[in-house]
């Protein structure tokens, strides 16, 4: 017996635009399920993770500042995807990124001056492409599999960040914490409203997600990116480049992922710290494939996912659940948004007996 995956011919475009509604219903039907095994009441759960978080204004700016990460790394993975390269790193590109972007305000905290705060995103942004460039220069001079490598680097990066906020970093005044001296008013990127801590990340991330759908919707470049995804021979027969693609799309990705790292230094935290990050590298993965792997999808995909890390905090407080719930209802999100374009894409066909040498060998 096996079971293989048939492509059906002439997919319903309709069932294709349901498939993340779909899954999100079922993760909803599935947490509630575990939080019945869990002793709670299901619908008062839900509520607290879903609902309340959004009846507040400062939680509406506290998911403000959770989305933008998410939607900034999440649209740089969506051209790395379409274009068929696997960047797993975004975690690690986010650290480096908010590790040259600290550079300025922790060597030189007295310097206040109008241009540090756009230095200091643009080194974020350098930092997280050049980073992001370590796999595609292994996988274009030595065809390593930038899946293992992007994946790798993440605990490098995340070493060198405790190792920095532990030693040279350590802010001498700081009581032994290990963290970087704060960032002063200059090198602070300021709040969007007066009502709430919400920065000007989420303005980033939605001017980025913008700026990629036009890429991809009108530009040459977007005609690359899907048709090298889809068929490198004929992206190959009509001149563009694989190679040059993979530079593209790690180095894009990675310096959006850069700039969400600096971005969520300076705009939430104020300074470096060995932990600065709840796993948004890879939770933007699930953004992105929730999203369609389209950059406007992924606007409303983020503020989805960011709402499960608001809901998770409102929920330890309510119903006295654990933190890992989020990763959870994370994870079955995931496992439900790959299924549902897999089951909508393939049929599922089982074969039973050995079959001819002919039909083994196709």
């Amino acid at each position: 017996m096996r079971i293989e995956l048939e492509k059906r011919t002439g997919v319903s475009n309709l069932f294709a635009m349901l498939s993340p509604l779909l899954a999100l219903a079922l993760t909803l039907v599935f947490g509630a399920i575990m939080f019945a095994l869990l002793g709670k009441n299901p619908f008062s759960a839900l509520y607290s993770f879903f609902i309340d978080p959004l009846l507040e204004v400062w939680s509406l700016h506290e998911l403000a500042i959770k989305a933008a990460p998410l939607i900034l790394i999440a649209v740089g993975l969506s051209i790395c995807y379409r274009s068929n390269n696997w960047n797993i790193g975004a975690e690690g590109q986010f650290t480096i990124g908010a590790i040259t972007g600290s550079i300025l305000p922790v060597l030189y905290p007295q310097w206040q001056s109008p241009m540090i705060l756009p230095l200091m995103l643009v080194m974020g942004a350098v930092g997280g492409a050049l980073y992001a460039g370590i796999p595609a220069l292994l996988k274009t001079r030595f065809n390593t599999n930038e899946i293992l490598t992007s994946l790798m680097l993440v605990y490098v990066a995340q070493l060198l960040l405790d190792w920095l906020t532990r030693g040279i970093w350590r802010d001498p005044a700081g009581y032994n914490f290990p963290q970087t001296t704060a960032f002063n008013e200059s090198t602070v990127l300021p709040e969007i409203l007066e009502s709430g801590r919400a920065h000007w990340g989420i303005v980033f991330a939605i001017i980025a997600a913008i700026v990629l759908w036009f890429m991809m919707r009108f530009m040459l470049k977007g005609f690359q990116v899907t048709v090298l995804g889809q068929s490198p021979r004929a992206g190959r027969f009509a001149g563009f480049s694989s190679r040059g693609m993979v530079w593209f799309s790690l180095l894009l990705s990675g310096a959006l992922a850069g700039l969400a790292g600096i971005s969520e230094v300076s705009g939430s935290i104020g300074h470096l710290q060995p932990s600065i990050s709840p796993g948004y590298g890879f939770t933007a993965i699930i953004v992105a494939f929730l999203g369609r792997l389209n950059p406007l999808g992924i606007i409303a995909s983020g503020f989805v996912l960011a709402l499960t890390y608001l809901g998770g905090e409102a929920a330890q407080l309510s119903i006295g659940v654990s933190d890992k719930v989020t990763r959870v209802f994370q994870g079955l999100m995931l496992f439900f948004v790959l299924s549902c374009d897999t089951l909508i894409i393939y049929r599922i066909r089982i074969r039973f007996g050995r079959g001819s040498n002919s039909e083994g060998a196709a």
